[in-house]
């Protein structure tokens, strides 16, 4: 159950890390499992599919040591979809999480 909630927070992930520098499947794999993530293959690559398809992120592919690895890069529309995502995470968590967290983390 908790499986299928995780996984829109794995998307937006996904798209903060395009963002930042092309990415690739093995360094997702390692980054979320940094963040408490146990994600496969099986469940990260059709999450990428699915945001190619939908031109979040853009693919092109390169030789790295004789292997074809697939590279993604964010979009335009990708962008846009990271900065209402970050906005609702961030209303999401002021709602959630109790006024002694939120003191405690103001700065």
């Amino acid at each position: 159950m908790l499986r299928d909630f995780f996984l829109g927070s794995i998307k937006i992930h996904i798209l903060y890390h395009a963002n930042e520098e092309p990415i690739y499947g093995a360094f997702l794999i390692e980054e979320l499992a940094s963040h408490g993530y146990d994600i496969s293959p099986g469940t990260l690559y059709p999450a990428l599919k699915s945001l190619h398809d939908n031109k979040l992120l853009d693919k092109y592919e390169q030789n790295v040591n004789g292997k074809i690895r697939k590279y993604y890069t964010i979009t335009e529309k990708g962008r846009r979809v990271l900065e209402e995502g970050k906005q609702q995470v961030r209303e999401l968590a002021e709602e959630v999480l109790d006024d002694d967290w939120k003191r405690r983390n103001e700065c």
